[in-house]
């Protein structure tokens, strides 16, 4: 196994995970908020989506998926076309609301998809080349992809989490 095999076998864990959390879920489950602070189903898996989309789209140097496929339009949220939810208020996460479980996971098919075809493209030599000067020591790309991974994983157990407790209700 390679480096570029490895990290596509993360990616589709992490795919697996996704799905698992979602499936099934009607948009009152979805958008559930365990209290008035906490985030949802929906807001976790958005913005762990947006977040691997942002970062592996500027890694691959092409458009996000959100912009390209129309994604921002479709989930019609009331923040600039660009937000990834990183910083968001509780009054932001509350109006990242879905309509469906298939409007949240075929973005996050879609993402996946451009994803897998960037990282079965990587030799060794790429997870080297730097992709962020702005931190000291400056970020590689293999940092870059596993801090995308380490969050989509963090975010989706959250979102497993809260599942099991809106089903236990």
């Amino acid at each position: 196994m390679n480096s570029a095999d490895l990290l596509a076998d993360a990616f589709e864990r992490v795919r697996e995970a996704v799905h698992a959390a979602v499936e099934g879920l009607s948009p009152d489950d979805l958008n559930a908020r365990l209290d008035a602070d906490a985030n949802s189903i929906a807001w976790l898996v958005w913005h762990l989506t947006r977040i691997q989309d942002d970062h592996m789209a500027d890694a691959a140097a092409v458009e996000q998926v959100w912009f390209s496929q129309g994604w921002a339009d479709r989930f019609e949220l009331p923040f600039p076309r660009g937000a990834t939810g990183f910083g968001h208020s509780s009054k932001q996460v509350a109006a990242v609301r879905v309509q469906s479980a298939e409007l949240l996971l075929g973005y996050y098919d879609a993402v996946h998809e451009q994803t897998l075809r960037f990282v079965h493209g990587l030799d060794d030599a790429a997870l080297d080349s730097v992709v962020d000067e702005s931190w000291s020591p400056p970020v590689t790309l293999g940092v870059r992809l596993i801090s995308v991974l380490a969050d989509d994983l963090q975010h989706v157990g959250q979102a497993a989490f809260v599942r099991g407790l809106v089903e236990r209700r």
